[in-house]
């Protein structure tokens, strides 16, 4: 078992790095998680995923 961990700032980045990885990978799970931090007036968001795979 192997994992490789993704993070990205937008869903769609996220997206395509994680189909263009598992196109050969025998997967096991993928965990996703969106984080939002708050800078000044700006929001910062943080697309990440875990792949768990063989």
């Amino acid at each position: 078992m192997k994992v490789k961990i993704f993070d990205e700032e937008s869903e769609t980045d996220l997206e395509n790095d994680i189909n263009e990885f598992i196109e050969d990978k025998e997967l096991i799970d993928i965990k996703y998680e969106v984080s939002i931090g708050i800078c000044g007036e700006d929001q910062i968001y943080c697309f990440s995923a875990m792949i768990i795979y063989s």
